[in-house]
């Protein structure tokens, strides 16, 4: 078998979105689990709405999702004299045709076409005019007659009759541009591309590329067509389900593994397995994995995912990201100490980076400015709380080792001696170290702020509760 060489072709109209990066995951781990290769290739054949930003927006979602290419990327707009090259060979073989139909004369007959309950197309009426070069005129490929058939790689087996889904159809415009499907075909060719994974709405080009592949004496790749993906309502997913830029989850906060591993739940399986290291995902993908239903997008089951790979990452790494959340909040320069001893607190809860940074903030805030919810005050900083909150602060300040576990049978033996449960100060001094009145736990927080953090708030707090 000749090497494997797959490819992701995405125009740079958009940016690169969940449908796209699932797309180009599946194309690179069937190249990786293969020992093939993987191309990066841009197609901006519609130069009026490609542009050089959403370019380097869809090759920075490529490089943060880890999926790195060995060839390119390539831009179609810089291989226009080869396209050229093939469509003169189209037309000196007699595959391809000048046209000098208008636009207005070939959608009337596209529409006395539809009117004789025939399907909508251009009549040929050039086909055997032989007509040169000329100023406007589009070259037309000749559409062949039969069957066109292919082994699926989701689908299985396909047939389709070339004269109802091919017409002769337009492969270079008039003002000399090559158009998308004969730009794909020679750009596959010539790249070595053996196998095609692309979404279904792609299946109408399928007949027009084959045809092409067959003129031009080219081995055909396989293809694979991708059902859709949809939103929790079985609609086509739109931004309100998710269908958002790859680069909006990292601005989210969600790690790039965990969104590798949601796409690759989206449409492929492995048994009842869930979660996949990158590794086991390049070794067990294969396309009898894909399904053939629409997957289904839904947002809670990729915050479940990015759960868990928060809880196994390295506390040092999240550490170094979440500086820019922080950032978002007010947060400017957190002490890199008080950052690291906090990171392990939210890891076993939170969902994503910015969730973290949400529930941290309060760590680096000034002790004397320390924003306290009005509610929480209101209900638990008091007047009785104060005297409780006083001798919180000096059990602190007192204490003779500053660590969790004794900190904590320092104050149950202070409150068992004055007849109280624990829950009579938990409350006063969550918020008093907080300002919220949830947290992690209160020892384990004291150990994050410091002693000294720790003893300011808590009389901030008994002196706003005696106020």
């Amino acid at each position: 078998m000749s090497k494997v060489v797959t490819r992701f072709p995405p125009s740079p109209t958009g940016f690169l979105h969940i449908g796209g990066a699932r797309t180009a995951l599946f194309n690179w781990l069937f190249a990786r689990g293969r020992g093939g290769e993987f191309v990066l290739r841009i197609e901006d054949t519609d130069q009026a709405r490609s542009t050089p930003e959403m370019t380097q927006a869809i090759v920075d979602g490529m490089t943060w999702l880890g999926l790195n290419w060995d060839h390119g990327p390539y831009l179609q707009s810089d291989r226009t004299e080869l396209y050229n090259q093939y469509i003169e060979r189209l037309i000196a073989s007699g595959h391809a045709y000048y046209c000098d139909c208008t636009p207005e004369a070939v959608d009337a007959m596209r529409e006395t076409a539809k009117a004789a309950g025939k399907k909508p197309k251009y009549d040929g009426s050039c086909r055997n005019r032989n007509l040169g070069p000329g100023p406007g005129r589009v070259v037309r490929f000749r559409a062949p007659e039969g069957l066109c058939a292919w082994a699926d790689m989701v689908k299985g087996p396909m047939e389709m009759d070339f004269e109802e889904m091919v017409d002769d159809f337009v492969i270079r415009r008039g003002n000399g541009s090559p158009m998308y499907n004969l730009a794909v075909v020679v750009d596959d060719a010539e790249m070595g591309v053996t196998h095609i994974i692309r979404g279904e709405d792609h299946l109408s080009n399928t007949p027009k590329q084959i045809a092409l592949y067959l003129a031009l004496g080219l081995p055909v790749p396989a293809f694979g067509h991708l059902p859709m993906i949809f939103g929790p309502d079985r609609k086509k997913l739109s931004k309100r389900h998710g269908a958002m830029s790859v680069m909006e989850y990292e601005a989210m906060g969600f790690l790039p593994e965990a969104v590798v591993n949601y796409l690759l739940r989206l449409g492929w399986g492995h048994g009842d397995q869930e979660l996949f290291t990158r590794q086991e995902m390049i070794e067990l993908f294969s396309e009898k994995g894909l399904g053939t239903s629409p997957a289904m997008f839904d947002m809670a089951k990729l915050e479940a995912v990015s759960a868990h790979y928060i809880k196994e990452a390295d506390p040092a790494r999240l550490a170094g990201l979440l500086p820019r959340f922080l950032a978002e909040l007010g947060v400017a320069d957190p002490d890199p100490a008080r950052l690291a001893a906090a990171v392990p607190l939210y890891q076993p809860r939170a969902k994503t980076l910015r969730e973290m940074a949400e529930g941290m903030a309060f760590f680096f805030a000034p002790d004397q400015a320390l924003e306290h919810d009005a509610e929480a005050l209101a209900k638990f900083v008091t007047p009785e709380s104060a005297p409780l909150l006083e001798a919180a602060a000096r059990l602190v300040e007192e204490a003779p080792v500053f660590e969790p576990e004794p900190l904590e049978e320092s104050f149950k033996t202070w409150l068992d001696g004055q007849g109280l449960k624990f829950k009579a100060v938990a409350q006063p001094v969550r918020v008093a170290l907080s300002g919220r009145t949830f947290s992690p736990g209160l020892f384990e927080m004291m150990l994050v702020l410091g002693r000294e953090s720790t003893v300011r708030r808590l009389r901030r707090a008994a002196a706003l509760a005696g106020a």
